[in-house]
């Protein structure tokens, strides 16, 4: 049985079509999955000569101080890597930013809470990471895909590490909302004290 010339024609072009698209996705599948992949994240490190530094340091408050300049340092590095797109490089100095952060909130957590010394060191660590807060943002945006990932999550990191050092400063003094009661449901009546 012979076909019209039509329908093999339409035949032929559904064969091209169904060759094309099978040829094509591999090359798809590929790039999705080139896509999908994320670089390792950075490693959180702290050098031994750091540690060594801020272990010498005589008081939480020149603890603090050397451990936010340190990180300041190697925040600085990774933008001055990202802008020369050593992506890698700039990686390892977040991870090294993001292993003192981690390590300073431990020990802010380790002193006794309720003074106003704490508090002044608390209040210092906030207003780095405020300033950091944007810096971070703009190397993200500058950084590939894969890296910006991680880029992120150190922004979440610090910005609940700003929300922890805000909390100090409100300690036991300030009374947290429980459970909200709907508005027209009101509160029973109280009896009135007696005099």
């Amino acid at each position: 049985m012979r076909l019209p010339t039509t329908q093999r024609s339409v035949i032929q072009g559904t064969q091209v079509i169904l060759l094309l698209a099978l040829a094509c996705t591999p090359a798809l599948s590929q790039e999705s999955r080139l896509q999908d992949q994320t670089a390792p994240p950075p490693l959180k490190i702290i050098t031994r000569q750091e540690r060594t530094q801020i272990n010498e340091a005589k008081d939480p408050k020149a603890r603090v101080k050397l451990t936010l300049e340190l990180g300041e340092a190697h925040l600085a590095n990774a933008e001055n890597k990202t802008s020369q797109h050593e992506f890698d490089g700039a990686a390892a100095e977040v991870g090294m930013y993001w292993a003192l952060v981690e390590d300073l909130f431990g020990f802010l957590k380790s002193i006794q809470r309720d003074n106003n010394k704490t508090r002044d060191l608390y209040k210092r660590v906030e207003l780095s990471l405020r300033a950091e807060g944007p810096r971070l943002s703009v190397m993200r945006r500058s950084t590939p895909a894969e890296y910006a990932v991680w880029i992120k999550e150190i922004e979440e990191f610090a910005r609940k590490g700003r929300t922890e050092a805000l909390n100090s400063f409100y300690g036991h003094t300030v009374v947290r909302d429980g459970p909200q009661k709907p508005a027209d449901q009101k509160e029973p009546d109280k009896p009135l004290p007696e005099s």
